[in-house]
């Protein structure tokens, strides 16, 4: 089946107003762009939402817009798109109404996104490519193929890049890796294939836990040495009992927001081996100083820090 899409370009200042204008003549579905909203949630460090990438600005633009998908065999709709914008001209808070047309096919929208991820290097040693693309010749790198599917992971976040790269500084041949909110496996997958024995891969979110296990796989690394599970470790004691494992773990990893760091500082101590290495990430600006004087009451030494604009991540020894 085609759609025909229709863009509505407008203002910060309109978009309510055009929304409104569009749910009222019976349209629905709407999908709004507005790039003010992604500034908002940078201005304010409080927000929820912790995480924002590249890969939403490039998505995101420079344009403020409304789009509507309309069914391609159907007479009327576009006209009823056209009499809700008219109904709006004559405010000067609207911007230009301009609209412009195109055509989707309903298996483009799964994959449209991909034309913004390409090979990527990271750090001194690391080479993510997608999976859809080929690997660059001639690197010298370790290269991570990857899926990220619907899960968090795919090396553009500053949170990602600096647990990344504090990982290839700090891993040893034949740590024991266990990598907690693995999102799509990307932190302990790059463990494995920098020299890492075994690794164990937990995440709230089942979906997360197979695509962590398919993308392992698909950079063949057996499952008898790569375990992805789905749990909360902060709540599930069960699980914690589950994965915990004799002697420890040699490098454990957690790249999430500060809130959950915290409640994870307990597993971490269970998890860890004597002399282990924890690698944090995920943690703003103002909740730095609350999450390294939890990790400190816990026994562990910070022994570097570093800092993108508004991220930090640690390394801490226990």
């Amino acid at each position: 089946m085609e759609w025909t899409e229709v863009k509505i370009y407008t203002e910060h200042s309109g978009v309510e107003a055009l929304s409104d204008a569009l749910i009222a003549a019976g349209i629905d579905g709407l999908m709004i762009n507005d790039p003010e909203d992604i500034r908002e949630f940078e201005r304010n460090k409080n927000a929820s939402w912790d995480y924002i990438g590249e890969e939403v600005w490039e998505l995101c633009g420079k344009d403020t817009f409304v789009t509507v998908y309309l069914d391609k065999d159907d007479p009327t709709a576009l006209e009823t798109v056209r009499g809700a914008v008219d109904s709006l001209r004559s405010r000067d808070d609207v911007g230009s109404l301009e609209m412009k047309f195109g055509t989707v096919a309903d298996e483009d929208w799964a994959n449209s996104w991909k034309r913004f991820w390409k090979p990527m290097e990271i750090g001194e040693r690391l080479l993510i490519t997608p999976s859809w693309e080929e690997v660059p010749a001639g690197t010298g790198r370790v290269n991570i193929t990857l899926d990220p599917e619907n899960s968090f992971g795919t090396g553009r976040h500053h949170t990602t890049r600096l647990c990344l790269e504090l990982l290839e500084k700090y891993i040893k041949p034949g740590d024991t890796i266990c990598d907690l909110g693995a999102g799509s496996g990307i932190i302990s997958i790059a463990g494995m294939l920098l020299g890492g024995a075994s690794a164990t891969a937990v995440d709230i979110s089942a979906d997360a836990a197979k695509t962590s296990q398919e993308n392992a796989r698909k950079n063949g690394i057996p499952d008898e040495r790569y375990t992805a599970l789905c749990g909360d470790v902060t709540t599930d004691r069960s699980l914690v009992s589950k994965i915990t494992r004799d002697g420890g773990y040699t490098l454990v990893t957690a790249n999430i927001v500060a809130d959950v760091l915290i409640a994870m500082a307990y597993v971490f101590k269970k998890l860890i081996a004597f002399d282990g290495i924890l690698i944090l990430s995920g943690i703003i600006d103002n909740r730095k100083d609350e999450v390294f004087e939890v990790m400190k009451s816990y026994g562990f030494e910070l022994i570097e820090e570093r800092n993108c604009e508004m991220w930090n991540a640690a390394v801490f020894i226990d």
